[in-house]
């Protein structure tokens, strides 16, 4: 339940981010017709060109493959994700221009910022678990590898899949267990949901750990082609039709 200073605190959030599109809608004076000033409303919660927000809950966009950006946009608009304001902001907006939204944090190649959890806090056993699970997935349950989907390099993949590195902790267990809860869906086929369901709780917080340990490899731009082939096969997955292509 949300208290009242967090009520508030989105209240206030609302009515910001609808004065900086109203301002954007009606070109008031000094207004830059350019997707950095339209995009206010977003980097108001997302941080400077889509950096990441400061509070762990706000992901970062910058560099995000363009698809999976749009799929998310969507996935609010259409009720497969809930946070009522990113709804209300993405409602009256048409599909042209949450595709040209998405499309320039995408082209943003901004560097990350270095991991903020530190492997030292952890107890082995969850890192050594949740390495396992990123790396190679386990076999018994049926759960690929994070790689398998996410690419080698964990930075995501080319149109539709996002990285898992550079997410806070925070992030990275809510979403899990967003999904666990059903509270968070994407495009039937729900690939994410098949695998999370054949996960334990404490083996959702181990992978989300291990991946927020992790410092990004020089190069974090997501992968454009696939992984080699995978050990066991992936289940379908409506939000990244790409990944259909591996066996």
């Amino acid at each position: 339940m949300f208290s009242i200073v967090r009520c508030l605190t989105l209240g206030l959030q609302y009515l910001t981010l609808a004065a900086l599109f109203s301002t954007a809608s009606g070109h008031a004076k000094g207004f830059e017709d350019s997707m950095a000033e339209r995009t206010r409303a977003c980097t108001a919660c997302h941080g400077d060109q889509g950096r990441a927000g400061p509070d762990g809950y706000y992901p970062r966009l910058a560099g995000k493959p363009a698809g999976y950006l749009y799929n998310q946009l969507k996935n609010f608009a259409q009720g497969r994700r809930h946070y009522g304001l990113m709804t209300r902001l993405v409602d009256p907006l048409s599909d042209a221009y949450l595709r040209e939204i998405a499309t320039y944090f995408s082209e943003l190649k901004l560097p990350y910022p270095a991991a903020t959890q530190s492997a030292k806090r952890t107890p082995p056993a969850v890192l050594q678990r949740g390495q396992q699970l990123a790396l190679h997935g386990d076999e018994t349950r049926r759960v690929p590898a994070c790689t398998q989907c996410h690419g080698d390099r964990l930075t995501g993949l080319q149109p539709h899949v996002p990285g898992l590195l550079g997410l806070p902790l925070d992030y990275l267990n809510a979403q899990l267990g967003a999904w666990q809860t059903h509270q968070r869906q994407a495009l039937a086929p729900d690939c994410m949901a098949q695998v999370v369901e054949r996960l334990n709780s404490s083996d959702l917080i181990a992978v989300a750990t291990w991946l927020s340990t992790q410092s990004l490899p020089q190069d974090t731009s997501p992968a454009s082609t696939l992984p080699a082939r995978a050990a066991m096969a992936l289940p379908d997955c409506g939000s990244a039709p790409e990944l259909k292509a591996v066996p």
